[in-house]
């Protein structure tokens, strides 16, 4: 019976949190120039050091000149102490008395597009206290845990990390986000959900080396369900707001593997200790858990590590082995009933981790930075008024939050407004959703696609015809150069066509090679189009609010009190709307009661003690408390009558027919047969008979979009591909028509010379031993000067041509967009530049412009791209001015969609 763990192959498969992002900030000269106007400028001058080393942790937090993870997370120690010095302080907050030229900014660690920008010192704590829990777990990944040791360490710093997020959730995560623009990943559920996911991790080090030591299948069982369960607890946290949409699906599968893994490990282990025990009903019902679990998480295994995979395929191995031996023993000896798997009580389980304890470690009472600048006892009490007043306004926007968020998720539950603007039919789609539709549909929708391909086989065609052409013109000037060298022998001593055309040839073939590559992709492109056409086919839908399911009335009731139910449902509705515009304008009102609340002034001239002073003051706003209570009273009573109210309407307009389910079927069946069906009241619904609800139609339509947006890019990146190699072909072929004409003259030349050496005619200016011998290659200067009028001379007396002229040169040429250079002679070896598809032109037909030749470093023949993309699929380059592509095809202005890249996709 092998005992050895399957869990135990996931040693190395765990997650570290990077770091956040910042942008730099200058903490020295703001807190300096209050120090000076507050207190006194030699007070400023005494405080220099202390000014200087809190701008030197700022600094080395900003660029991390020490990247190692134990540096990283002393200094984070470090800055976050002096931050809790500077907050007692330095009041920092746009106000005018405060120090208020200091905006905090930081990124979001998992979004790095987002940012949040603060005049307040809580929003720079939180964000210090995320990094040193992303340290942590960095430092965690980093020992080696295939040892125990290894193990034990990064068990610690895991502990550590799990300490850092629970300090960041209980004492920094409301107060930054109260004050206004925050991120989320520092938001109470994104840091509860990474304490969570810390103790998972420690946890399952812990677990690795219980195993390694050889305890029992009991206390490995109990050890493995824990770190499930925090793995479950991290799990259920990603899957609601505001973490649902914020984190990579990677994320997602990691944890729901790790979740489903480890629960079937303490199944594995808790079944060998029922054998042992030869409770084998029991070990067969816990195996057969075990093994239901891992088989529903490997549906959502996708994006998954495949050491975790391969964990999951060698323990789903081992409890499939167990459990066919158990059965068998049972069936042969014990013979015992086995239980439903959902009648099993939990499985027990042990922590052996839990958060670390920050309190000491980021203790600043022992610091002495700014211990000589003590505030006088007015600026004591303000600031301690302040924070009854933050305290306050705190717990009243909690319960006005919580308020909101409760009336969401019951209306949500009930359908509701949904089913009320179905029945009317007003169904709409969310803003986002629309307009990309709009777009979509005015960039042609699907059925605009087909021209866009025929658009790539006619480019295609064209591309190919002039590639043929090209290849033409070279190959009926080697087969006369072959001819003359055959008639005339050695007499004929200018070098090959071949010679002389090598580079030109391998272009050519390096152009088809690409071509051939191109007409595969674009295979694929027709195919994606017919495969996902019936998907696209509902973008086309106008408007798009017809293609979601509708409500419609009952067309036969026997007392009609179905309008008057709506009406009173969608009153309650208006009500508790009224409700919720109420606890905005309480919220708004605490905010300015406490932006005008300046008791400074009292301060200054009382003479009594403070704390009656501080009753009298915060009584001003218990009006506004009792408020917000009553509101919230009022809000549950009239959830509880909506709640009564939507049963009525539910089971008079049977919704659960508008979510898919046909009764409409069965009442008709039961009226051709002549039964009355046992209802009260007879209704017959003309609702739709939809199959989906208007969420799956919603995901249907964004699924829709995103293929359309990727065929639409991949057409577009084809088209600019087939108008810059047509460019290109063109250029080539130019090129082989001016090396024709010259072979072509220097052909006629050699044969009138030949033939004077034939017929005995020496010329003595001819310098007759290697003319030919170093005949030019392809683009060399030769020119040959003749006179205007040679063409009319005696065909026996032909003028002789000057040694030094060269037979020809290279007429000017138009220059090409995207080219600055001329070609290099034909002759010369050349490097050619990987082949990039053209950009879009901008303008239809602007005017004609000189053209460049392309640079000898372009490779207009790179091989296409593997499989779906390529190199010459991604264009690299920019619009030139002025450019365009041949006529008669041109680009049309491509459909823009955000985070879409790259010609084909797979």
């Amino acid at each position: 019976m092998a005992a050895s763990s399957s869990a135990a192959a996931t040693t190395n498969v765990m997650l570290a949190i990077f770091e956040k992002k910042t942008s730099s900030v200058d903490l020295y000269r703001p807190l300096r120039n209050y120090i000076a106007s507050t207190y006194s400028e030699r007070d400023a001058v005494n405080l220099e050091d202390d000014l200087q080393t809190v701008k030197q942790l700022r600094s080395d937090v900003e660029r991390a000149p020490d990247p190692s993870p134990a540096a990283r997370r002393d200094l984070l120690q470090s800055y976050f102490r002096a931050l809790c010095l500077i907050e007692t302080r330095f009041p920092i907050s746009a106000e005018r008395d405060h120090v208020n030229t200091v905006t905090f900014v930081w990124q979001d660690a998992f979004k790095q597009k987002q940012k949040a920008s603060q005049q307040s010192i809580h929003l720079e704590k939180a964000a210090v206290l995320f990094c040193l829990g992303a340290v942590y777990s960095q430092i965690g990944l980093s020992f080696d845990r295939a040892t125990v040791e290894g193990r034990r360490q990064a068990s610690h710093s895991f502990i550590a990390a799990a300490g850092a997020f629970a300090y960041l959730r209980d004492n920094a995560s409301v107060k930054a986000t109260a004050g206004g623009s925050a991120t989320v990943d520092i938001s109470v559920e994104c840091a509860g959900m990474l304490e969570r996911l810390m103790l998972a991790q420690a946890q399952e080090c812990v677990f690795e080396n219980t195993i390694a030591k050889g305890s029992t299948p009991g206390v490995c069982a109990k050890i493995s369900r824990q770190v499930g369960i925090y793995y479950e607890e991290a799990l259920a946290a990603l899957n609601v707001t505001p973490l649902k949409d914020h984190f990579e699906k990677a994320w997602i599968s990691h944890v729901q593997l790790k979740a489903a893994l480890f629960y079937a490990e303490a199944c594995y282990r808790y079944g060998l200790e029922l054998h042992e025990k030869e409770e084998i009903a029991e070990e067969i019902a816990r195996l057969k858990s075990g093994i239901s679990v891992l088989t529903d998480s490997k549906k959502s295994s996708k994006g998954a590590p495949a050491q975790l995979l391969d964990a999951i395929t060698k323990l789903e191995a081992n409890l499939n082995h167990n459990l066919e031996r158990a059965m068998k023993e049972n069936d042969r000896v014990y013979l015992m009933r086995v239980p439903s798997p959902s009648t099993l009580p939990p499985l027990p389980a042990f922590s052996m981790v839990k958060p670390m304890a920050m309190n000491e470690v980021l203790d600043a009472s022992k610091e002495k930075m700014f211990a000589s600048l003590v505030p006088d006892n007015s600026a004591k009490a303000l600031s301690r008024y302040t924070e009854m007043v933050d305290d306050v306004i705190r717990t009243q926007a909690e319960r006005l939050q919580q308020g909101s968020e409760l009336t969401r998720v019951r209306l949500k539950e009930m359908d509701l407004p949904d089913s009320i603007l179905a029945l009317e039919g007003n169904t709409t789609v969310p803003a986002d959703l629309k307009e990309d539709v709009e777009a979509v549909q005015i960039s042609g929708g699907p059925a605009g696609l087909e021209a866009e391909l025929q658009q790539l086989r006619d480019l295609r065609r064209v591309n190919q015809e002039l590639l043929v052409q090209t290849e033409e013109l070279l190959q009926k000037e080697a087969s006369e150069d072959a001819q003359f060298r055959s008639q005339f022998g050695t007499r004929w001593t200018r070098p090959q066509s071949s010679t002389l055309t090598k580079n030109l040839q391998d272009r050519l073939n390096r152009f088809a090679a690409n071509l051939k590559q191109a007409a595969e992709s674009d295979a694929r492109i027709e195919r994606s189009v017919r495969d996902h056409f019936p998907l696209m086919s509902i973008l086309d839908r106008r408007p798009i609010e017809s293609a979601l399911p509708s409500l419609a009335k009952p067309i036969m009731s026997l007392d009609a009190t179905e309008d008057a139910i709506v009406g009173t449902l969608k009153q309650s509705l208006r009500q508790l709307e009224t409700l919720g515009a109420q606890r905005a304008g309480l919220e708004d009102m605490l905010k300015e009661m406490k932006r005008k609340d300046d008791i400074l002034p009292k301060l200054m001239t009382s003479t009594g003690s403070h704390e009656d002073l501080f009753r009298k003051e915060i009584s001003k706003y218990n009006h506004i408390c009792e408020e917000i209570a009553r509101n919230i009273e009022a809000q549950e009573q009239l959830l509880f009558q909506i709640q009564a109210q939507n049963d009525e309407f539910s089971a008079i307009f049977n919704l659960e027919d508008y979510k898919g389910n046909f009764l409409l079927l069965q009442l008709l069946f039961s009226y051709s047969h002549g039964c009355i069906p046992p209802f009260g009241i007879i209704i017959v619904h003309f609702s739709l008979f939809v199959t989906a609800s208007r969420e799956k139609c919603f995901k249907q339509i964004q699924a829709a979009i995103a293929k359309y947006r990727e065929i639409k890019e991949n057409v577009n990146e084809g088209l600019k591909f087939y108008v810059t190699l047509q460019d290109a072909i063109t250029n080539v072929k130019q090129q082989c028509s001016d090396f024709v004409m010259t072979r072509n003259i220097q052909c006629r030349e050699m044969i009138e010379d030949v033939q004077r050496h034939m017929a005995g005619l020496s010329f003595q200016d001819r310098k007759s031993s290697g003319q030919y011998d170093n005949y030019p290659a392809v683009g060399q200067p030769h020119q040959t000067q003749r006179a205007s009028t040679q063409a009319q001379t005696d065909p026996q007396n032909p003028p002789v041509p000057h040694p030094q002229a060269s037979y020809y040169r290279p007429p000017e040429q138009p220059t090409i967009p995207g080219y600055t250079h001329a070609p290099p002679p034909y002759g010369a070896p050349q490097q050619s530049h990987p082949y990039h598809g053209a950009p879009a032109p901008a303008a239809p037909y602007p005017p004609q412009q000189a053209q460049q030749q392309p640079p000898a470093s372009h490779d207009y023949g790179q091989p296409a791209y593997p499989g779906w993309r390529g190199p010459y699929y991604n264009a690299h380059g920019q619009q030139q001015p002025g450019s365009i592509p041949r006529p008669p095809y041109t680009i049309p202005s491509p459909y823009n969609y955000p985070n879409q890249g790259g010609y084909y996709k797979q």
